[in-house]
């Protein structure tokens, strides 16, 4: 079993930064995917970014130039530093790890999740 517990979120005004952290525990080293999806309300989760354990990360269009998706995979962590942030990229936002070789962008492909942490940016 793996958990994954999201943290850093928060309010900001936009153009501000905010760095996300999540932190696995369990057999997390074995998943060879790992991602950030968001939602905001009435809307569906997507993806935000994504990573394979060797690296290679994918980022959604609308985020690319301003988010950074890392991982230490010695502690068991993923990252997302987000900047020039915009009223858009309000939304909660969930950590999730999986394995198989699909796209990073493909959600059924994620079997963990976290609970998510909210991040608002206001104008």
């Amino acid at each position: 079993q793996v958990q994954l517990v999201e943290s850093g979120g928060g309010s900001v005004q936009a153009g501000g930064s905010l760095r996300l952290s999540c932190a696995a525990s369990g057999s997390f080293a074995w998943l060879r995917r790992r991602a950030w999806f968001r939602q905001a309300p009435t809307k569906e989760r997507e993806v935000v970014a994504g990573i394979w354990t060797g690296g290679n990360p994918y980022y959604a269009d609308s985020v690319k130039g301003r988010f950074t998706i890392s991982q230490d995979n010695a502690k068991n962590m993923v990252y997302l530093q987000m900047n020039s942030l915009k009223p858009e990229d309000s939304a909660m936002y969930f950590c999730a790890a999986g394995s198989g070789w699909a796209g990073l962008d493909n959600l059924n492909s994620y079997v963990f999740w976290g609970q998510g942490t909210q991040v608002t940016v206001s104008s």
